[in-house]
């Protein structure tokens, strides 16, 4: 608890590097601050060309299907990978003065949350102009269900961050890790057409849960089952725990390994 309060009384050094990082992502590019729409638009695009067009899915509206599983994808891939090196980024700055290491992996992961969230608008207006079904009573879930997915990303992220300082090649390992990852997945389809035998294997994965209550809510307009939520939510919270303790141990000796 001490951690805590600690880590809220940082909370304006959060907000300053959250902002920093919205603001120089596309700092430069001819395009700016759209890329934060264009980028989950041109993967819905590729995916969908392949998987309606190439390899027929089936699935009816299958842009939507897909759309409302791969920014949540996006988001989680991006802190996984992005936020396993924030320490490294900022090795400087810890050898200087002295702050609560969370911060870092905790303002990443902040601002990949935001950029999701900001990600989510152009998801409405897709489905407001297709004239899909809305159940208002579903989307009351959907803040619950997304701050489930963030606190799930950020105790991933406090593992993978604090285990790279100490074993620089896991930042490049974690590429193929999450390619694997999103095909373990139901991203790109639906966990009906898992072939029975091998579906527990897809059980055991905790997006599965966070990917399914999206796809509920969204494209299916119903209330995320409550199990599945559940499971979700009691995942999350023991990986938060996990990869903060974790963390905690790894972070006393980061200073004489940068």
């Amino acid at each position: 608890m001490n951690r805590v309060k600690e880590l809220y009384a940082y909370r304006e050094m959060i907000f300053s590097l959250v902002k920093r990082d919205l603001k120089g992502r596309y700092k430069g590019s001819a395009l700016g601050f759209l890329w934060t729409f264009l980028n989950p638009l041109l993967q819905l695009g590729v995916y969908t060309m392949v998987f309606s067009v190439i390899m027929r899915s089936g699935i009816k509206d299958y842009y939507l299907f897909l759309f409302v599983a791969l920014i949540p994808w996006i988001f989680f891939s991006s802190s996984l990978i992005g936020g396993a090196g924030c320490i490294l980024a900022q090795q400087d700055m810890i050898k200087k003065i002295y702050f609560p290491r969370e911060v870092l992996p905790v303002s990443f992961v902040t601002s990949q949350f935001v950029n999701m969230v900001l990600s989510f608008i152009v998801v409405f207006i897709v489905l407001f102009f297709s004239n899909h079904k809305w159940n208002l009573i579903a989307l009351f879930y959907l803040p619950i269900v997304m701050l489930v997915e963030y606190v799930f990303a950020l105790g991933v992220t406090m593992i993978t961050s604090a285990v790279t300082v100490y074993l620089r090649d896991l930042e490049y390992i974690l590429g193929i890790i999450v390619m694997a990852w999103q095909f373990l997945t139901p991203v790109m389809y639906s966990i009906e057409q898992v072939p029975d035998e091998i579906r527990w294997v897809f059980s055991l994965n905790p997006v599965t849960y966070v990917i399914t209550s999206y796809r509920q809510i969204l494209y299916y307009g119903q209330v995320p089952q409550l199990e599945t939520l559940l499971s979700a939510t009691i995942i999350g919270v023991v990986m938060l725990l996990v990869g903060w303790k974790v963390f905690f141990h790894l972070q006393k000796h980061f200073v004489e390994e940068l």
